[in-house]
């Protein structure tokens, strides 16, 4: 697996990357946005770490156009912790979000936890998955509207997979974070809004009146077949 690990600390992204060596990973650096684009369009990477406040480019302006042609999973690191910079982050691609200072075990599990979601497991039900216009080919984890191949990202993949695996199942935005992100954020599950509306604008025809990705109020979200 390869990693691109992107924050003008020299010094912190010198940690990362000897803790991420030590995993086995192979992991190449950048101190600055652009760069970080540069290398995401010449190279194929299995996941980006991002700062956010960096010289020139920030991390979401980056983070906005690698979104342009590359759907890599991408963890966004800042010392910001107000959960309206957590969701812009959200809106502007990212998969992930970690606040520093951070426990280099934790950036690990999460790493982890993004490349295996990634990974695409095989799975027995075939790979291709339709409901009613939607189709999902879990080999390649792209979305199929009116024959038409729509680009994800991980999160927003694993999200609708889970909700079209389990047509008219409602899900409450907690049982999405634990499912979808396999942890919490602490009670900041407007995550799960961000990441409905994405998936709204990418596949419905009308996001405003969705056919499919539904809203129970006051429970969550469904999937109607």
């Amino acid at each position: 697996m390869k990693i691109l690990v992107v924050d003008d600390e020299k010094t912190l992204v010198k940690g990362i990357k000897f803790n991420l060596e030590n995993e086995g990973y192979q992991v190449e650096c950048a101190y600055d946005g652009a760069a970080a684009v540069e290398l995401a369009r010449n190279n194929k990477f299995d996941l980006l770490i991002m700062d956010v406040m960096m010289p020139e480019v920030d991390g979401l302006e980056a983070c906005m156009r690698i979104r342009e042609f590359s759907n890599v999973p991408i963890i966004m690191l800042t010392a910001k912790s107000e959960d309206s910079d957590k969701l812009m982050g959200f809106e502007c691609g990212a998969d992930d979000y970690l606040t520093k200072p951070f426990n280099i075990l934790e950036l690990k599990a999460r790493v982890r936890a993004l490349l295996r979601r990634a990974a695409g497991v095989q799975r027995s039900q075939g790979a291709v998955l339709t409901v009613g216009d939607l189709s999902l080919n879990t080999e390649e984890r792209v979305a199929i509207r009116d024959g038409e191949t729509v680009e994800l990202t991980a999160k927003e993949y694993d999200l609708i997979e889970l909700l079209m695996r389990n047509p008219r199942r409602v899900y409450s935005r907690e049982n999405l974070m634990n499912v979808v992100w396999g942890y919490s954020y602490a009670g900041d599950y407007r995550t799960v809004d961000v990441h409905i509306r994405r998936l709204r604008e990418k596949l419905e025809k009308n996001p405003a009146e969705p056919d499919h990705i539904m809203t129970k109020w006051g429970v969550g979200y469904y999937f109607k077949g």
